[in-house]
């Protein structure tokens, strides 16, 4: 008889009539959240930090929000900038000058962000900080993935849920590239598993990267389609009427794997 099994026959029943998962079979030992779980970063940052660099070229650009969401689909900064550039471009040599202009707009941007990313009024996101405080009550460590430099990563952090409440925080600093390697790091730092923790990412492509660092993944956008392949969970915030509290997060973790388990029909 297997630990659990005899834990459900102590308990009164037995394990092949159980209706529940038995979260002692895949018990949760950490979160791992990213960056932009915790904050809409890339709107509220980088959004406002690129408007900041186009006045600074003296260019009539300002990226509103949906404008914004729209390049978010582009696969980083400057691919955005160009897109920018080449709709507003005319002439023989719009090509040339699109390409390096692109590329000094990313250095000013890139310049100004320390300074102003912490000035910018970020805010967390609705319901993490109930969340971080079952987490420190408990004794459950988090982690905090970011797709940027410590020198300001860390501090925002700190920013956003305060002292004392991040045991680890993996920025690109840390590792030889982005992705699951960020993934992969903060779970050696935490000292578990991918299959003994529960990530919380900002976007698809975090998802992507919890996955394929062997983690469950929790979608935290309001702008997230309701479906999401590979993820437990898609959710505007943390509150809510069922508020993603930490007895929500060991559920949405135990049916993940149960689900995936050899013996699950």
């Amino acid at each position: 008889m297997s630990s659990t099994q005899e834990k459900s026959w102590r308990a009164g029943r037995f394990w092949w009539d159980c209706s529940q998962p038995d979260p002692s079979a895949h018990p949760l030992r950490a979160v791992i959240l990213d960056l932009d779980a915790l904050s809409d970063v890339d709107v509220d940052g980088h959004r406002v930090v690129f408007n900041a660099a186009f006045a600074a070229h003296g260019l009539p650009i300002q990226w509103g929000v949906a404008r914004y969401q729209q390049l978010l689909a582009l696969h980083d900064e400057r691919q955005r900038v160009t897109a920018e550039l080449r709709k507003r471009c005319v002439g023989p040599d719009c090509d040339v000058l699109t390409e390096v202009l692109a590329d000094e707009i990313c250095m000013t941007k890139d310049m100004m962000f320390d300074e102003m990313i912490l000035d910018a009024g970020l805010t967390p996101r609705p319901g993490l900080e109930d969340l971080m405080n079952d987490a420190f009550l408990a004794g459950l460590p988090v982690g905090v993935v970011a797709a940027g430099r410590r020198r300001w990563a860390e501090p925002l952090v700190r920013q956003l849920v305060g002292d004392g409440l991040v045991e680890t925080v993996v920025t690109i600093d840390d590792v030889s590239g982005p992705g699951a390697e960020l993934y992969r790091h903060a779970l050696a730092e935490l000292g578990v598993a991918g299959h003994d923790a529960l990530a919380m990412v900002g976007s698809v492509a975090g998802l992507r990267s919890a996955n394929a660092a062997g983690m469950a993944g929790v979608v935290i956008d309001p702008d997230a389609s309701p479906v999401s392949p590979g993820a437990v969970a898609v959710r505007p915030d943390f509150a809510g009427s069922d508020p993603l509290r930490l007895p929500a997060c060991q559920r949405l973790h135990t049916q993940w794997w149960v689900q995936r388990s050899p013996t699950a029909a």
